[in-house]
């Protein structure tokens, strides 16, 4: 064993939350860091350019390549899971979509009992980071380190689509943000001048040179350091090394809805009886570890059109990619620019839906899934999610090594209210694509295709395409002291061992109405700031 050092603060993941966690206690010059991250550094082209999450999804460079149970609600398919494998996690290769979510998802969470987690208490905590091309607002501020601005592509494909929604009946707006995310709009995006703009070139490489703070890659956490009912460090292998890093105040998990579930069940804290079936010393037996996973699932059906450019045909063609290479070499705008979805929408899948309860994605482009090129024809998806999920899947370790993937279950699809999500979601894209401002492309029902016409054939068809978009949360939720499933407390103090708190998207109870993204730094940043309230 390798003596890494003791620091005041040890943070587990230099992901999203990692990134802003490190920043904001490095911050303090009386206070030391050290960050540890499994992956690398960011030294790769395709992380910076935003089409690039082309090749990084699918890539062991950038993904660790995580994949599904199989999931008996999908047909036992097993789906990629994408998680970011580099500093800046998952916000390296991700959507780059800046969205919050409603103001109901956080009053929901302070209605559970969770002080300090409404709406009204998490805004400035948003503001706090922000630096929005709209300006200093109600909404929104400038000068911090999270950029949004206006995406840098127009498809008058995608502005059809635009027209073809609002006559099907969904509003107009110009704001996700606003705790009302009702309408259709272009997405705003983490970018800046062309180039994504991810939580480690936000947060984290800016104050990389201050003396308190150290980085540490391709440091593979083996388990938490307890002693006498308090954790009190960190076991990594890093380059076929075991070292041990000490912490003074504070371990910090900011490994993710996968990492942090995974972290918890490898140092002995989780359900007794999984853990000991495994060979693991039960550490604290805490049956919420790993359970509660909620993630949204996206149904992707793909129109082939006439008359009228997408990506697909563009991209077939050496020609056009030479010209949107020099488009973006010269003037950071084009299609390299795109995130992989330009224009959202929120909507009620039916009536009696009390907010937006689903999610468009429209793409100017068709591939069978990430990772995978265009297809060959001109054609655009338009996908939709499912953001208020019922149904609740789980990570749990399959194998006591820690570099063994964990066993991930999603569950979709197993419930009665999901289902019926499902089959309203695939009737409303055909109410939009079926009104005039579509229909004069032609379009061409590719997938599903417009032979599933009954309930039973969209909700099988569903079955067959729905697929992960990569938004887990949930694995170590917040709850009150009388919830014997909660994990971390309303001050994401760990309940029943000392010295660990967890920041990131899996202490949610429930999953956000939107891109989980931005909601993770948010949690990220409050967590700061009860750190060193804590720790003054």
């Amino acid at each position: 064993m390798i003596d890494a050092g003791t620091f005041d603060y040890v943070v587990v993941g230099a992901g999203t939350a990692g990134c802003l966690m490190a920043n904001r206690l490095s911050a303090d010059p009386q206070r030391s860091v050290c960050l540890l991250e499994a992956g690398g550094r960011d030294n790769w082209i395709w992380f910076h350019v935003p089409v690039g999450y082309l090749y990084a999804i699918g890539n062991p460079r950038a993904d660790w390549m995580f994949t599904t149970e199989p999931e008996p609600g999908l047909d036992g398919r097993v789906l990629n899971y994408p998680r970011g494998k580099v500093i800046g996690g998952c916000s390296a290769i991700n959507a780059m979509i800046y969205m919050r979510g409603q103001r109901q998802d956080y009053d929901r969470w302070r209605d559970l009992g969770l002080t300090g987690w409404g709406w009204d208490d998490v805004q400035p905590l948003f503001r706090r980071h922000l630096d929005h091309f709209l300006g200093a607002g109600e909404h929104h501020a400038v000068g911090g380190e999270w950029r949004v601005e206006a995406p840098r592509v127009r498809w008058a494909l995608l502005d059809a689509f635009l027209e073809a929604a609002v006559e099907a009946g969904i509003p107009r707006t110009n704001d996700f943000n606003t705790g009302n995310n009702e309408g259709i709009a272009y997405f705003h995006v983490n970018q800046k001048q062309g180039r994504r703009w991810s939580a480690a070139r936000g947060f984290l490489k800016p104050v990389l040179n201050r003396p308190g703070l150290r980085l540490e890659t391709q440091a593979h956490v083996a388990k938490l350091v307890v002693e006498n009912g308090r954790v009190t460090g960190v076991d990594f292998v890093q380059r076929g090394e075991l070292k041990r890093v000490r912490a003074r105040a504070e371990v910090i998990l900011c490994a993710g809805a996968v990492g942090t579930p995974q972290i918890l069940q490898l140092s002995g804290i989780g359900d007794a009886g999984h853990l000991s079936a495994l060979g693991i010393p039960v550490i604290h037996d805490a049956p919420g570890v790993g359970e509660n996973l909620q993630d949204h699932l996206q149904l992707r059906p793909i129109y082939r059109v006439s008359g009228i450019r997408t990506l697909n045909e563009d991209y077939g063609s050496l020609l056009r990619k030479g010209a949107m290479a020099l488009e973006y070499a010269l003037l950071r705008r084009g299609a390299l620019t795109m995130a992989p979805s330009q224009l959202g929408a929120f909507t009620r899948s039916s009536p009696d839906q009390a907010t937006p309860n689903i999610q468009f994605h429209v793409q100017p482009l068709s591939l069978d899934k990430f990772g995978e090129m265009p297809h060959a024809f001109p054609a655009f998806t338009a996908s939709v999610c499912n953001l208020r999920p019922t149904s609740r899947g789980s990570v749990r370790l399959a194998s006591p090594d820690p570099a063994a993937q964990p066993a991930i279950r999603l569950n979709a699809l197993t419930t009665p209210e999901d289902a019926r999500v499902a089959i309203d979601s695939l009737n409303i894209v055909r109410r939009i694509v079926a009104m005039p401002a579509l229909q004069r492309y032609r379009p061409e029902e590719y997938r599903p295709g417009a032979a599933a016409r009954t309930d039973d054939d969209l909700l099988e068809a569903a079955r067959q395409i729905g697929t992960t978009i990569f938004h887990p949360v949930g694995t170590a939720r917040m709850g009150t002291d009388d919830d014997a499933t909660a994990v971390v407390d309303e001050r994401l103090r760990l309940r029943g061992v000392a010295g660990l708190r967890v920041a990131d998207a899996s202490v949610m109870p429930f999953i956000t109405s939107g891109n989980t993204n931005s909601p993770t730094l948010m949690i990220a940043e409050k967590a700061a700031t009860m750190i060193r309230e804590d720790n003054h």
